[in-house]
């Protein structure tokens, strides 16, 4: 298993529209950087959050995740309250080819900052836009910015196919179209 580089990216992104939209160059003027790197590829935050809070007093359940604790929210930028965190989506749709598994890494501009970006790999042939979880490890409110580069997916292709598919095991976040809660 190998990491692929920029060239190998725009190829599986034209030919097999691995990703949609598809940035082939990587746009820095003014913004937070997004689009091809030398060995991955920069996702942007699109403008929808689902922002964490407290105010019910909760308990945080991944098996019965209630939905009360997420606050909707559309704009430009996002704030996310001291010590909390949002889930967002991205921007691009993934189709991740039979054998390819990505790493996803949030980008420095936002670690350096104590904001946090945790996404589990892409697996092979599992697809949809990815659901983001963007913490604030901070005692302070932190913008994030809707439409600009948020982490670096890396991309990794294996000798010979994954005996059984994301798809063929009919994963639970399949196709997503929107920011997923957790489900069981």
């Amino acid at each position: 298993m190998g990491l692929k580089p920029d060239h190998w990216i725009r190829k599986m992104a034209l030919e097999q529209h691995m990703i949609d939209p598809f940035t082939d160059r990587q746009v820095r003027q003014g913004v937070i950087s997004y689009g091809v790197s030398s060995y991955g590829y920069d996702i942007r935050v699109a403008d929808e959050f689902k922002i964490f809070t407290n105010v019910f007093s909760a308990t945080v359940d991944p098996k019965q995740f209630d939905t009360r604790s997420m606050v909707d929210f559309k704009g430009e930028v996002c704030v996310i309250p001291p010590n909390s965190f949002a889930l967002a989506r991205t921007i691009e749709y993934f189709r991740i080819p039979r054998t390819v598994l990505t790493v996803c890494l949030g980008k420095s501009t936002y670690a350096r900052c104590g904001i946090i970006v945790n996404v589990t790999p892409f697996e092979p042939e599992w697809e949809g836009f990815v659901t983001l979880e963007i913490s604030n490890t901070t005692p302070l409110p932190a913008k994030i910015y809707a439409n600009e580069g948020i982490a670096q997916v890396l991309f990794f292709e294996a000798d010979e196919p994954c005996e059984i598919s994301y798809a063929e095991k009919k994963g639970k976040y399949q196709k997503q179209n929107s920011i997923v809660l957790p489900k069981l």
